[in-house]
């Protein structure tokens, strides 16, 4: 079972903030802590949903098979989200798998508990409907790129991982450290190819707007500002 001091919980997931430190000790006292080694599949294609998967650290990756045997990368999640409440709330089968891209610790909550709080909890409920209706932005941010250049499409990718799961580098806040996610991750997301995509990546690095930290696992973003810029350069 869990082993996570409430305070700590609610500092990595605002979601829970507002609940009571009842609520709050009962979830955490049914819930399981586990560790995931890189590669490993945490969800399953077309499992049934009996969890709410919260990530205490490690980065993971949804994806989902196409047609043609291969598959596509959906979303990076990383410190402080969570995943796999959307097969508990409409009670089918999961349509995506999740899996670790580095050693990945999860805390699980059973899926009764969960729904549970949200019925209990009116500020929790209300917060987890913030958090769906940001991820749907986010998602309808990415259609509307559809058709803007490669390296915007990249740049805004790289922004919102900054934005969401990036620490400053030295107290910097124009800039961002966060996980070295795969090359074909990232084409996957911004909608281009994995060779585009990498010939990118080495153009940011040469304009010091990037740096990639192997020995720390670190896509490092030394200059947001920049990025962001590019990032908003949507061509009409």
């Amino acid at each position: 079972m869990a082993s996570i001091e409430i305070e700590h919980f609610c500092q990595l997931f605002p979601l829970f903030a507002a609940a009571s430190q009842e609520v709050l000790s009962s979830t955490l006292a049914v819930a399981w802590h586990n560790t995931y080694p890189a590669g490993r599949a945490i969800l399953i294609e077309d499992a049934w949903g009996n969890a709410v998967y919260f990530i205490l650290s490690g980065w993971v990756k949804v994806r989902r098979l196409r047609a043609n045997g291969e598959f596509v990368t959906l979303a990076i999640l990383g410190p402080g989200d969570f995943f796999g409440e959307m097969a508990i709330l409409d009670q089918s089968p999961r349509s995506t798998d999740v899996v670790a891209l580095c050693p990945a610790e999860v805390l699980s909550v059973p899926a009764q508990k969960f729904v549970h709080v949200l019925r209990q909890e009116p500020e929790v409920h209300y917060r987890m409907l913030q958090v769906m209706a940001q991820r749907l932005r986010l998602t309808n941010s990415r259609i509307e790129l559809w058709h803007q250049p490669p390296a915007v499409k990249l740049a805004h990718v790289l922004v919102n991982l900054a934005r969401r799961y990036g620490q400053p580098l030295g107290g910097n806040a124009n800039t961002a450290a966060i996980f070295n996610v795969p090359v074909k991750d990232l084409a996957d997301l911004a909608g281009i190819g994995a060779e585009e995509a990498h010939q990118l990546l080495d153009k940011l690095g040469a304009k010091n707007w990037i740096k990639i930290d192997a020995a720390k696992q670190q896509l490092q973003i030394l200059n947001l500002p920049q990025l962001e810029q590019l990032a908003q350069q949507a061509v009409s």
